[in-house]
């Protein structure tokens, strides 16, 4: 069916809505729920005459929300065939035809679109483990699993995702033909973050043990840093020291005559040895120094952040650890 024959039967669908106040207009004045009705189906047949169809469905969609009427679900079932929502046509329409009389003027036109959208739609039968995750398709929720029966898809690349509170989503691509029905098994990983301590028999955490998750014992762990750093970087001056010490003999050995090899070769060996773990230190210096200011910063500039912290489950065969920072 062309669209401008379509927004003739909208323009239609539009003259029965607004037959329901003229009938009686001093009760309309009354109810609010039918004026804002009415107003949000004028602008959806205004939206569809200008080919906005996604503004059409919602305008549509609110004027049945707000005062159910049958005319109503006929223009909702065309603006979702014109978006291509075939899957949503088909049981909108499906609906019309349940509430409406054999003698109803579209009765004819629908059912032959009825028959079109039938070869538009395949279904998707999907399970997921664990059961009670939350199913959407193209983005829009259809139910949770257990799914009592094939859910009606338009065909083409449809993405479907399942997801449970407290476990990242899984989303999987499928393409759908007509009148086939494509059979998906999804399983929902346990938690990314956050994990939860294996259970005993009884339904309680099994050897739990927790560390480290206060802002005192992040405070002991930072002194302890300066403390480490500080140690560290006299170590090094010392090793320094004594690394120039070493040099300063080797030079005055150097300048004496005479003098043995053997002398020569201890200091020199005196001095590579005292300069290289003097470097080492430094190194090590720095680096403890430089983990330690950063946390520091952080925890002073941001207060309002979780501390850091670290838990450790421990089960009869598993053990799971967990750091925030």
């Amino acid at each position: 069916m062309s669209a401008k024959r379509r927004l003739k039967s909208v323009l239609l669908a539009f003259a029965l809505c607004a037959y329901l106040p003229s009938a009686s207009q001093a009760a309309a004045q009354d109810e609010s729920p039918t004026r804002d009705a009415a107003k949000h189906f004028q602008r959806g047949v205004t939206l569809y005459s200008e080919a906005d169809y996604h503004a059409a469905l919602v305008e549509f969609q609110r004027a049945y929300a707000l005062s159910p009427n049958v005319a109503v679900l006929y223009n909702v079932a065309e603006a979702e065939y014109q978006l291509q929502e075939y899957a949503s046509a088909l049981a909108t329409f499906e609906r019309y035809v349940g509430q409406t009389s054999a003698t109803d003027p579209r009765r004819g036109e629908v059912e032959s679109t009825l028959e079109v959208l039938r070869t538009r739609v395949g279904h998707l039968s999907l399970t997921t483990d664990p059961r009670g995750a939350d199913v959407t398709v193209d983005d829009e929720l259809v139910g949770t699993t257990p799914l009592d029966q094939a859910i009606a898809v338009s065909v083409g690349h449809r993405k479907v995702t399942v997801s449970i509170t407290g476990r990242p989503p899984v989303t999987r691509y499928v393409d759908v033909a007509a009148e086939d029905t494509v059979s998906l098994t999804l399983q929902v990983p346990p938690q990314a973050s956050g994990i939860s301590p294996p259970e005993s028999s009884s339904g309680r955490p099994a050897y739990t043990s927790e560390s480290v998750g206060t802002p005192r014992s992040n405070s002991a762990l930072r002194a302890i840093g300066w403390t480490t750093t500080g140690g560290l970087a006299a170590g090094a001056v010392s090793f320094g020291i004594l690394a120039l010490s070493a040099s300063s003999a080797l030079a005055r050995a150097r300048d004496t005559y005479p003098t043995t090899s053997a002398t020569l070769d201890q200091d020199a060996n005196n001095t590579k040895t005292y300069s290289i773990v003097a470097d080492c230190l430094t190194a090590a210096a720095i680096v403890v120094g430089g983990v330690t200011l950063i946390s520091t910063l952080s925890s002073s500039s941001s207060a309002r952040r979780e501390p850091a912290a670290a838990r450790v489950w421990l089960g009869p065969t598993s053990a799971h650890f967990e750091m925030t920072f």
